[in-house]
């Protein structure tokens, strides 16, 4: 039986959400990615509440950054999620990659996450 490479992912998300857990002290940093767009959020687990989140569909990298690749519009993101996550007092994080593996967009954004001052 071939398993597709959506549900070996949904697969690896669950097992990794089993381990993680956000706090109020340290809340997790949760990313998505689609074909097109990349979605971060931080969250505090304890509250059932997103603190902050930023998105390719935020209005100001939808508009300066039509023409960049996926990889510079990731860092964009992660930067403006750090930008954020200051305003909200949030430093110290928990990183979930969401089953994903730890390269090129993903990685991209987790680096300048913490060139902004996020630590995890």
């Amino acid at each position: 039986m071939v398993i597709d490479k959506k549900i070996r992912r949904e697969r690896k998300k669950k097992a990794i959400r089993n381990k993680l857990r956000g706090t109020t002290a340290r809340p997790r940093l949760t990313v998505f990615k689609s074909c097109k767009n990349i979605y971060a959020q931080i969250i505090d687990d304890d509250q059932q509440k997103t603190i902050c989140s930023a998105s390719t569909l935020d209005g100001t990298i939808r508009k300066n950054g039509s023409g960049l690749s996926n990889i510079e519009n990731a860092v964009k993101v992660g930067k403006l999620l750090g930008k954020r996550a200051k305003e909200k007092k949030v430093s110290v994080l928990v990183f979930d990659r969401n089953g994903y593996k730890y390269h090129g967009r993903l990685k991209a954004l987790a680096d300048a996450c913490r060139e902004s001052g996020l630590q995890f």
